[in-house]
C-alpha cells in the first residue's frame, strides 16, 4: 500500500475516533440526565462530598463532569479541521462566529422554552449553549493569534481561572453584569419581569475551546497516530499532575 493511499485511511481512522468520544460523552450526558431524574429529590448540598453523598450519586456525578469540557475541546478541534479542508482564518472566523451566534439565539429561545414552557419567559438560563456559543464568537476572534499564543492563553484559563475565585462585584458595579458572564456565576435582573441566571460563565470555557483548536495539527492530515497518542497521553500526566499538586 503506498503512502498517498494509506492517508485516506488514517483521516478516516482519526474522525472515527473523534465521533467515538463524542458518542461516549453523549453517553454520560445521558446517564447525567438519568441521575437527575432519579436524585431530584434527593439533592445534597455538594454531590462530590464523598462523606455525605451515596456512592451511585456520586459516580454519576463525577462521570457528568465530563460532558461540557470534551465537547468544548472537540469543538475547537473541529474547528480546526474545518480550516484545515478550507483557504484560510477567515473562513474559520466567520463560521465560527455565525455558528456561536446561532447557538446563542437557540439559548435564548427554543433552548430556554424547553426547560421552563413561558413565553415571554420570565427567566432565561445561560447554560451550556450559550457558553459553548459564546466560546465559538470568542474563538472566532483568537484564531488570528499564532498557535503558540492561543495555546498558551487557553492553557492559562484553564489552569488559573479558578484564582479568580475570590473576586465579586456588586450589582451597583458596573463590572457586575460583564463579570457575571465571565466568571462569577449569578443573577442578571434586567427588569421587574426579565431575569438571567449565569449558570455557565464563559471564562473556563474560552480557555478549552482554544486549547482544542490549538490541539488541531495534532490530528492533522497525514499526522502520525502513534506520535499524537504519546502527545495526549504526556498532556494528560501533565494535567493531572498539575491538579494534584
Amino acid at each position: 500500500m503506498t503512502s498517498a493511499s494509506a492517508t485516506p485511511s488514517l483521516i478516516t481512522q482519526r474522525l472515527q475516533s473523534i465521533d467515538a468520544l463524542r458518542g461516549l460523552v453523549i453517553l454520560f450526558m445521558l446517564l447525567d440526565h438519568v441521575r437527575e431524574t432519579f436524585f431530584l429529590h434527593r439533592q445534597v448540598s455538594d454531590p462530590m462530598t464523598i462523606e455525605a453523598t451515596e456512592p451511585s450519586l456520586f459516580f454519576s456525578r463525577t462521570l457528568a463532569h465530563l460532558c461540557a469540557p470534551v465537547f468544548v475541546l472537540l469543538t475547537g478541534l473541529s474547528a480546526w479541521l474545518y480550516g484545515e479542508k478550507h483557504l484560510g482564518r477567515g473562513d474559520v472566523s466567520a463560521f465560527l462566529f455565525k455558528r456561536g451566534l446561532f447557538l446563542v439565539v437557540l439559548e435564548f429561545t427554543l433552548v430556554n422554552f424547553a426547560w421552563t414552557f413561558q413565553l415571554p419567559p420570565s427567566v432565561i438560563y445561560l447554560q451550556v449553549i450559550w457558553a459553548i456559543g459564546v466560546s465559538m464568537i470568542a474563538l472566532s476572534l483568537l484564531v488570528w493569534l499564532p498557535r503558540a499564543a492561543l495555546l498558551a492563553l487557553g492553557a492559562a484559563i484553564v489552569a488559573g481561572h479558578n484564582l479568580l475565585d475570590g473576586l465579586h462585584f456588586g450589582v451597583e458595579s458596573a463590572l457586575h453584569v460583564p463579570w457575571a458572564i465571565l466568571h462569577d456565576r449569578g443573577w442578571l435582573e434586567f427588569s421587574e419581569n426579565l431575569r438571567l441566571r449565569t449558570s455557565y460563565p464563559v471564562l473556563p470555557w474560552i480557555g478549552v475551546i482554544a486549547l482544542g483548536y490549538g490541539l488541531g495539527p495534532w490530528f492533522a492530515r497525514g499526522s502520525a497516530a502513534g506520535q499524537r497518542q504519546q502527545r495526549l497521553l504526556l498532556a494528560g500526566l501533565i494535567a493531572l499532575l498539575g491538579f494534584v499538586a
